[in-house]
């Protein structure tokens, strides 16, 4: 048997139901491998994995280790008196975890302040900035299936924690005993005042300023009502803040299915708890199909309220969910509109997306003389330069996006925030109807001025005992490739991000990133398609990104599928 899960079941500071989870798993070479072979990586998305026991694995244990990683990182930084913000969501074990770190924090004799139930991730940036704390923790492995949980960190500017931060809790997690990790009880905690409970009076500031995002305020009071808004919050933290913060602007005529309303770590409704994809909007259409709802829209939130899905109603009245791209394309388009009819659009406004999203986006901007700006995948990064364009005055930023479903109009935060998010497509849409048009209807007029765009990702999931070693070498093997063509059609562009170059492969010009380096592959055709590919932060699957652009959707459709078959032949 694996030295290391041997060590775990004669410790005496190991559970006894971790043991008999181990004991039950003994014979199983496979599975010990894959729980003791290597432990979980630590990067700027902080943990993610299955929870169950071992060093691969999230569990108490685990959390720990990360947390006195973090603990060092912040004593170095002379920031105990700050604190951590730390809050969880609903998934199962969240709340162990969110107090397993509470009481490692409060043995180094870090300030904490903890939340006192579930909350979306992007209050927990909001309480970062709010309460001046060093660093911010949250709970949440955000849209994955209900057998993961994770462990996400956040710095001083509640954006994610940046690469050197998250290398020295990597190196200080590997000088640690995963299994003698102190920490003080959770009530000795509380009763010191090392560890503050937190709740109504963040949420209170925190709506305040999702409240600020709205551009006309008048127009949702005055059609919101008539949407006939249908919400699902898919068993997470959106449950509560979500209805609030859309009466709280007007809007009384909201339904939350019923059967998706309670917070539900199981997550029984749904294979995966994700709005990017369709089959969970599927209980929100019957239900409107049931009470014969006039709905147009049909709002959803991901487990920990981050990311937004939206479905709008086509002229069939059929219903059909947005991808992210196409959610951005919309919101950026209103608030850009909105802001110019207000006469609040800034001289010096930018609006930024992900190198993954649309080129939609830059054509939306660069037509309304606002500066697009293209960042690396991972919100951290339209964070940075949120806090960036503060500091220099260079840009007044008014929208970031990423492609899977992360939207923010405000610098009270620093990640994606699905309760505004929310709350701007609720604007939109009632602008939309005083106008007597619909969402449907203003992604057509979008499409009709600018050309059809869309897009496919693909997610090739890496097997074995060392999947993440596997992924790292399947993307040395793709670099090496001398790939001059995809579907047949030649390449104008190659860019290696992790070397941090492009080439215009007509001039053989090299043209820098300007981004930070990454492991990246960027492909450009002639018929004005790109592909990139990269591998995911946090768990062992290659991504593949195709975007297009073409006349219809019919040529776009055969296009994507013809790419989709050429870049899954790259990975055989």
């Amino acid at each position: 048997m694996n030295k290391e899960c041997e060590r775990w079941l004669a410790s005496p500071n190991t559970d006894e139901a971790t043991k008999k989870e181990l004991y039950n798993i003994k014979g199983s070479e496979n599975e010990i491998a894959s729980r003791f072979s290597a432990p979980l990586s630590f990067g700027t998305a902080g943990l993610r994995g299955i929870m169950r026991a071992g060093i691969a694995g999230m569990n108490s244990y685990t959390v720990a280790q990360a947390t006195q990683g973090l603990a060092r990182v912040v004593l170095s930084a002379d920031g105990a008196a700050n604190g951590v913000a730390i809050a969880y969501d609903c998934r199962n074990n969240s709340r162990l975890f969110a107090e397993t770190a509470a009481r490692v924090l409060a043995y180094n004799n870090i300030k904490v302040y903890l939340f006192d139930s579930l909350r979306p991730t992007p209050e927990l940036s909001f309480a970062v900035i709010y309460l001046g704390c060093i660093a911010g923790i949250n709970i949440t492995a955000s849209h994955n299936p209900k057998e993961y949980n994770g462990y996400k960190v956040y710095w001083s500017d509640g954006a994610q924690l940046p690469p050197e931060h998250a290398d020295e809790v990597s190196k200080a997690m590997a000088e640690s005993d995963v299994l003698d990790i102190k920490k003080m009880p959770l009530d000795e905690a509380i009763s010191s005042g090392i560890v503050t409970i937190i709740g109504e009076e963040i949420d209170r500031e925190y709506l305040k300023n999702v409240l600020d995002c709205r551009i006309n305020p008048e127009i949702i009071r005055a059609y919101g009502n008539s949407l006939s808004l249908v919400y699902t919050p898919l068993h997470g933290t959106g449950y509560r803040l979500i209805p609030e913060t859309l009466k709280l602007a007007g809007i009384d005529n909201l339904r939350v299915v019923p059967e998706q309303a309670e917070p539900d770590g199981n997550f029984p409704t749904v294979e995966s708890p994700n709005p990017e994809n369709k089959p969970c909007f599927r209980l929100a259409f019957d239900y409107i199909q049931k009470n014969k709802l006039s709905t147009d829209v049909v709002i959803a939130t991901d487990p920990d309220g981050d990311r937004l899905g939206v479905a709008v109603k086509e002229r069939d009245g059929s219903f059909s969910a947005l991808s992210g791209n196409r959610i951005g394309a919309l919101l950026v388009d209103y608030i850009i509109k909105a802001r110019r009819a207000k006469g609040t659009l800034p001289e010096n406004a930018c609006a930024i997306r992900s190198v993954v999203s649309s080129e939609l986006f830059d054509k939306i901007c660069r037509k309304n003389g606002v500066k697009p700006v293209t960042v690396l995948t991972g919100f951290k990064y339209i964070g940075e330069k949120i806090k960036e364009y503060a500091e220099t005055g260079e840009h007044t930023f008014i929208f970031g996006y990423e492609e899977s479903q992360g939207f923010l109009s405000g610098g009270y935060v620093r990640d994606k925030d699905g309760v505004a998010a929310s709350l701007l497509i609720a604007e939109a849409a009632s602008y939309y109807k005083s106008i007597n048009k619909t969402l449907f209807e203003a992604l057509e007029d979008i499409y009709a001025e600018y050309g059809y765009h869309d897009e496919l990702t693909l997610s090739v999931a890496i097997k074995g005992a060392l999947p993440m070693e596997t992924m790292k070498r399947k993307m040395s093997d793709l670099r090496s490739d001398d790939i001059e063509q995809i579907n047949n059609v030649p390449l104008t562009v190659k860019g290696d991000y992790k070397a941090g170059i492009t080439v215009d492969l007509k001039t053989n010009v090299c043209t820098r990133t300007g981004l930070p380096i990454t492991d990246m592959l960027y492909y450009k055709t002639t018929d004005g398609t790109t592909v990139i590919i990269r591998p995911s932060g946090t768990e062992p699957k290659v991504k593949a990104y195709i975007l297009t652009n073409g006349k219809n959707k019919n040529e776009i459709s055969v296009k994507l599928d013809a790419y989709k078959n050429a870049v899954l032949k790259l990975f055989n």
